[in-house]
């Protein structure tokens, strides 16, 4: 796909902040025509307002992926304004964080509401009109938690994985109508879903310091600021990374976007499972109790 050959257009979840709006603008500027979607009102008005100044073609959509009317709605205004959906980029998350124990249902239930059922719900509601026209990408934004899953980030690593699964199943369901789904797989870039995992910790405070599994939590803290404070990585970098996959003509299954994403797919593919769990464990300050 190129946006010389024409006004191809495309649809990002997620996409008033951080990864999503750094692809937005990206894709914007090389001349693709952008639905930016997201919930927050303030943060669509300041993106519509930068892409005016710009004189980018891109405009904001109000989108809750946890809701199957406004995700009809969204998707539609596209149709309407456009007759297609060029590429999907299921970009929206969030992520908790506490031990598979100390996590409630309920969060258990919106994390993978957002970060699961929200791409299915979104990759479902654009994906007849790819399919009856034979062409469309649908880009799926992963992590490195899709591969591995660090200490008290159960819940998130599963949402990923299950990405995973579900972007494997649609590359063999959509091949016949030649519909490309790509993985983006980044590790840690700093962007608002940082301090969005800090906030819904909030309720799991308590436990964090004091619980069972109060040296597990300072363990993976610690194993993640480290992880965050090396990366040179930025939202930006990943936005061209999504850009690569949008126009090779025979794109990859899976796009690794920081140093540490790429060494753990390598690192799956030649080490035993007990190798791949003692580095972790190492990586996090993960250690028996005497």
């Amino acid at each position: 796909m190129n946006a010389e050959r024409g006004t191809e257009t495309i649809l990002i979840t997620g996409a008033t902040d951080g990864l999503g709006r750094a692809a937005a603008l990206l894709l914007a500027e090389r001349g693709y025509r952008v639905f930016a979607a997201g919930r927050s009102a303030e943060k669509r008005v300041l993106l519509d307002t930068l892409a005016k100044e710009k004189g980018l073609p891109l405009e904001t959509l109000e989108m809750d992926v946890a809701d199957d009317r406004s995700v009809e709605r969204a998707v539609a205004v596209v149709h309407q304004k456009t007759g297609q959906i060029d590429v999907l980029i299921n970009n929206a998350g969030l992520a908790y964080f506490a031990t598979v124990e100390d996590m409630n249902m309920e969060d258990w239930r919106r994390q993978f509401e957002t970060n699961f059922f929200g791409v299915v719900r979104v990759t479902r509601a654009a994906l007849r009109k790819m399919r009856e026209r034979r062409s469309g990408r649908i880009i799926m934004i992963s992590s490195v938690s899709g591969l591995v899953t660090p200490p008290a980030q159960g819940a998130y690593s599963a949402s990923k994985h299950a990405m995973e699964g579900l972007s494997n199943a649609l590359r063999h369901e959509l091949y016949p109508f030649r519909v490309k789904t790509i993985l983006i797989e980044p590790g840690y870039i700093a962007t608002n879903i940082q301090q969005t995992a800090l906030e819904l910790a909030r309720p799991y405070w308590e436990k964090i310091q004091n619980g069972a599994y109060a040296k597990v939590y300072r363990g993976c803290w610690s194993g993640a600021n480290r992880s965050r404070a090396k990366s040179k990585t930025t939202p930006e970098d990943c936005a061209r990374v999504i850009l690569r996959a949008i126009e090779a003509p025979k794109p990859k299954a899976r796009y690794a976007v920081t140093p540490l994403s790429t060494a753990i797919q390598w690192a799956k593919r030649v080490l035993p499972d007990s190798a791949m769990d003692a580095l972790m464990r190492r990586r996090y300050g993960v250690t028996r109790e005497e």
